[in-house]
C-alpha cells in the first residue's frame, strides 16, 4: 500500500537554508550547492548499457543537485553482478551509454560520479542467484555463519583491486568529474569491513586495520590510475541491507582505526551512509556518524540518511522521520558534514532542491513509496 503523502508546507518551519545552497570545492572539483544525489539501483540498463532514458534521467536532476552519484555500476571482476538491467562500467557499449551520461549532465549544468560496485556474496535487491561465476567472499561465510561462495585468494583480491583501477581510469577518459567507491551495505568491500563475514586470519583480517585493507588497496589503485587530481570518494556505512543494526565500529576509535588506511590511501572524500542521519553514532556523545568521520579524518564528509522525507528509511513500518530540514541545517551549522545526500526525495522530485531553495514548497511532489517503482 503506497506510503500517504506528507504535507510540505512545514519543510522549512523557519530553518535557514541559504547555507545549503553555498558552492563547494570537491578535491578541485566546483559544486553548485550542498546537495548530492545518491546511488539508487534503478534496474533500467538492459544489456548493462545505460541508454538515452538513462542520461535524461540522470540530467533531470543534475539541474538541481550539486553531485550526481550514479547507481552502482558493475566492475569488470566476473563475480562482480550478473543483473542484465544493472549497468555495467566496462565494454565499449556500455562506456559509450556512460559518455553520453556525462555529457547529458554536463549540459545541465552538473557534475557527476559512478559508483563502482562489486556484490560479493551478497545479492542486488530482486535478482535471481548468479549463476555464471564463483561467488566471493571474505571467508566463505554468511554472518550467521552459514556457507556461502568461496573465501578470497589473495590473487582473488590482487584481481579485484585491478578491475577498480581499471573503471577508474575509465571513468576519468569517459569525461566524469570523479568516482565513488561502494563500501557499504554489505557488499564485497564492506563483508571485509565486518567482523561477522571477515574471519579471515591473514593481512585481510585479524583486526581492524587488516579489515580495511582491500578497501584500502582499492583506493590506492585507483588513485595511482587517475592521477593525484581526480576525486575519490569512499562510502561506509555500518548498517547492512541484511542487518539493520550491524556495527563495523563501536566507539570512535574503532572507526578511526578502520578509516585511516582509506584515507591515506588518497581517498578526497567519505560518504558516510546512515538509514537516519540525525541520530548519534555512539554512546556518551550527540555527534552522528558523519560528525565523527569528519572530526576523526578532516576529509569532506557526506551525510545521508532519511533527508526531506516523512517515514525514515527501512525496516520500521510507519517510523517517522524528522520532515522539517531544521535538524540537519543544525548539524551543518555545527560542521558535521559538507554535502547532503539525497535518495528518495529525488526519485519522487528531480527539482526538490530548487524547490526548497525558493520555498515553492507546495510544488514539491512528496515521496511515496510508488515512486520507486517509476523511472522518470
Amino acid at each position: 500500500m503506497p506510503s500517504p503523502r506528507a504535507d510540505q508546507s512545514d519543510l522549512l518551519d523557519g530553518a535557514e537554508v541559504a547555507p545549503l545552497f553555498t558552492p563547494f570545492t570537491l578535491a578541485g572539483v566546483e559544486l553548485a550547492n550542498r546537495f548530492v544525489m545518491a546511488p539508487m539501483t534503478r534496474q533500467a540498463s538492459p544489456g548493462g548499457v545505460p541508454g538515452d532514458d538513462v542520461a535524461a534521467y540522470y540530467a533531470r536532476r543534475a539541474a538541481h543537485a550539486g553531485l550526481i552519484v550514479t547507481e552502482g555500476t558493475y566492475v569488470d571482476h566476473p563475480s562482480s553482478g550478473s543483473s542484465d538491467r544493472v549497468p555495467r562500467f566496462h565494454g565499449e557499449d556500455a562506456l559509450a551509454g556512460w559518455r553520453r551520461v556525462v555529457e547529458a549532465v554536463h549540459e545541465a549544468g552538473g557534475r557527476i560520479v559512478p559508483q563502482l560496485w562489486h556484490l560479493g556474496a551478497a545479492r542486488e535487491p530482486g535478482s535471481p542467484p548468479r549463476p555464471q561465476a564463483p561467488v566471493l567472499s571474505p571467508s566463505g561465510v554468511r554472518a550467521d555463519g552459514t556457507t556461502i561462495g568461496t573465501p578470497a585468494t589473495i590473487a582473488d583480491l590482487d584481481a579485484v583491486v585491478t578491475s577498480f583501477a581499471r573503471a577508474a581510469a575509465d571513468a576519468r577518459a569517459v569525461g566524469f568529474d570523479g568516482v565513488e567507491v561502494h563500501g557499504a551495505h554489505g557488499y564485497l568491500l564492506d563483508q571485509f569491513f565486518w567482523s561477522r563475514t571477515n574471519r579471515r586470519t591473514d593481512g585481510y583480517g585479524a583486526g581492524l586495520a587488516g579489515r580495511a585493507r582491500l578497501g584500502a588497496e582499492v583506493v590506492a589503485a585507483i588513485r595511482a590510475a587517475v592521477g593525484p587530481d581526480f576525486p575519490v570518494i569512499y562510502r561506509f556505512s555500518q548498517w547492512k541491507g541484511e542487518a539493520f543494526d550491524a556495527r563495523v565500529a563501536d566507539s570512535p576509535a574503532d572507526l578511526e582505526r578502520l578509516l585511516t588506511p582509506i584515507v591515506e590511501a588518497g581517498a578526497s572524500a567519505l560518504h558516510v551512509s546512515t538509514r537516519r542521519y540525525w541520530l548519534p553514532a555512539f554512546d556518551d556523545s550527540p555527534r552522528t556518524l558523519a560528525g565523527w568521520t569528519k572530526h576523526l579524518t578532516a576529509l569532506p564528509t557526506i551525510t545521508i540518511g532519511s533527508v526531506g522525507v516523512a517515514t525514515a528509511f527501512g525496516g520500521d513500518g510507519e517510523a517517522s522521520a524528522p520532515l522539517r530540514l531544521a535538524p540537519l541545517v543544525d548539524l551543518f551549522e555545527r560542521g558535521e558534514f559538507d554535502l547532503v545526500g539525497l535518495g528518495r526525495v529525488l526519485l519522487s522530485d528531480p527539482a526538490w532542491p530548487t524547490k526548497v531553495r525558493t520555498g515553492d514548497l507546495a510544488a514539491i511532489h512528496p515521496y511515496s513509496k510508488g515512486d520507486e517503482a517509476r523511472f522518470a
